[in-house]
C-alpha cells in the first residue's frame, strides 16, 4: 500500500497543504468546522506526519524538555506523566531529565536540552536557585518551586496548608504539630507560612502556645523521624494532630505513631500535602491536601506552546488546592 502523504489529505479535504499543516499545528486561524473535517480525513487515511520533515521545514522539533529534581519522588513522577499527557494532546513528546537537586547538573541538563533543539523546557528548579542561569531565546516555564524574578506556575502552597490546618481546627484540635520541609525550599517556606497563618487566626487574641514544628526533608524516613520528635513527649503536651508538608512525610509520621502505640485517628489526626496516589493506599487512608498536578502541567505546556499567556514576572499563576478527606482525621479525645 503506498504511503499516505499530506497532499492526499489536502486533496480529499479540498484544501491546500498549508491548511492541513495549520490543522496539525493547532493554528488558531483554522475554524472548528474545517479542523474537524481535516482531522476526520487524517484519521480515515491513517496519515502520520513525518516528525523529521516537519522539524526541518518549520524548525520545530515537536519536543518539550522537562527537568525535575528527583524522579523517585511520587509527586514529580505524577507531574511528568501529566505533562506527557498534556503535550501529547498538542502533538508533542517530552524528554525527561533529572537534576538530582544539584545546580551544576541542572545547568548541564538545560544545556543538553538546548542542544537537542527542544521547543521549550518545563523546569522544576533545584533548591540552589541562586546560581540558576536560563538561556535566552528558548521558552522556559518554571513550575512548583517559584523563584524571585521569574514567571511561573504552581499550586497555592500557602493557602493549601491553611485549608488543611483549618480542617483540623474545625474538628476541635488546638495542639497541632507541623512537619515543615527543608529551609532552602521555596514551597516549604510557603507551606510553613500557611501553617503559621492558620494558627495565628485560631488564637484570636488569646495567648499563643509555642508552635510544635519539626523540620524535615520531604521523604518517608524524614517524616518518621519528625513524627517521633513531635510525639516523644508527655500525653498532655504532645500534639493531637499533625500536618505534614508532604504525603511521604505524613506516611512516615503514621509509622512513628504506630510504633509508639498511638492509634490514628483516635489519639492522633494526620493530614498530608500533595495528593499523590499513595495517599489513598494507606491504612487508614490518608487525609491530604491535593495539589492540582494535572492543571499545573497542562498550563505549563499551554504557555510553552503559546496557547496561554505566560504569567507576569513576580505575579505567578497560583492554582487552588483542595482537601481530600480520608480516614486519618477525627475530633480529639480528652487527655
Amino acid at each position: 500500500m503506498p504511503k499516505v502523504g499530506i497532499r492526499d489529505v489536502a486533496r480529499l479535504a479540498g484544501v491546500s497543504t498549508g491548511t492541513v499543516s495549520r490543522v496539525l499545528n493547532d493554528h488558531p486561524s483554522v475554524t472548528d468546522e474545517l479542523r474537524a473535517r481535516v482531522k476526520g480525513i487524517i484519521e480515515e487515511l491513517g496519515y502520520m506526519p513525518d516528525p523529521s520533515a516537519r522539524s526541518m521545514r518549520g524548525k520545530v522539533s515537536r519536543l518539550i524538555g522537562i527537568i525535575i529534581p528527583d524522579l523517585t519522588n511520587p509527586f514529580f513522577s505524577e507531574l511528568v506523566q501529566s505533562a506527557e499527557q498534556a503535550a501529547a494532546g498538542h502533538g508533542y513528546n517530552i524528554i525527561v531529565m533529572t537534576s538530582f537537586d544539584h545546580a551544576a547538573k541542572e545547568a548541564d541538563r538545560i544545556g543538553q536540552l538546548t542542544s537537542r533543539k527542544v521547543d521549550g523546557i518545563i523546569l522544576v528548579p533545584s533548591n540552589d536557585f541562586h546560581t540558576l542561569k536560563l538561556p535566552k531565546g528558548l521558552p522556559i516555564v518554571i513550575i512548583d518551586r517559584l523563584l524571585p524574578g521569574y514567571s511561573g506556575i504552581a499550586a497555592d502552597h500557602r493557602n493549601g496548608v491553611r485549608l488543611g490546618v483549618e480542617h483540623l481546627l474545625q474538628l476541635g484540635h488546638s495542639r497541632i504539630g507541623f512537619i515543615s520541609g527543608p529551609k532552602d525550599s521555596v514551597p516549604a517556606s510557603d507551606r510553613l507560612r500557611g501553617y503559621l497563618d492558620a494558627m495565628e487566626l485560631a488564637c484570636d487574641g488569646k495567648q499563643k502556645a509555642a508552635p510544635l514544628i519539626a523540620e524535615a526533608a520531604f521523604d518517608y524516613e524524614s517524616g518518621r523521624s519528625a513524627g517521633n520528635y513531635l510525639l516523644a513527649r508527655a500525653r498532655h503536651e504532645r500534639p493531637t494532630a499533625i500536618f505534614a508538608s508532604s504525603d511521604q512525610q505524613a506516611i512516615g509520621c503514621m509509622r512513628a505513631a504506630h510504633d509508639l502505640g498511638i492509634p490514628i485517628p483516635a489519639a492522633l489526626s494526620i493530614v498530608g500535602f500533595d495528593g499523590i496516589p499513595l495517599a489513598s493506599m494507606t491504612t487508614p487512608r490518608l487525609t491530604t491536601v491535593k495539589q492540582p498536578i494535572q492543571e499545573i502541567a497542562a498550563a505549563a505546556v499551554a504557555v510553552l506552546l503559546s496557547k496561554q499567556d505566560a504569567p507576569a514576572l513576580d505575579n505567578p499563576l497560583l492554582l487552588a488546592c483542595e482537601i481530600s478527606e480520608g480516614e486519618t482525621t477525627a475530633s480529639p479525645q480528652p487527655d
